[in-house]
């Protein structure tokens, strides 16, 4: 499912226009993001908790070169799914 395919169904669920659904998913990734880059963890009970997930630097090795390279620290966003999701998806 893409985003317009997102918008359309999210649009047919709650009888609101597309534009209107739009905008609100638009207003949820921007908090989303905003909050993350932040530090801050996101918890939506029953569906999950986003939050920013810390690697620490690490040695690598280019695979083409098998020179070893230093890889930095880095910070990635990590979704965890809640208990109610994952028993919906198992049912």
């Amino acid at each position: 499912m893409n985003k317009a395919e997102l918008v359309a169904a999210m649009s047919e669920k709650t009888q609101l226009s597309k534009k209107d659904v739009e905008g609100a998913l638009k207003a949820f990734t921007d908090v989303v993001a905003e909050e993350l880059k932040k530090g801050e963890k996101i918890q939506l009970v029953g569906f999950g908790t986003f939050e920013v997930s810390e690697r620490a630097a690490r040695k690598g090795m280019n695979p083409k070169t098998k020179t070893p390279i230093e890889i930095p620290a880095s910070k990635a966003p990590k979704f965890k799914a809640g208990k109610a999701l994952k028993d919906m998806i198992n049912e």
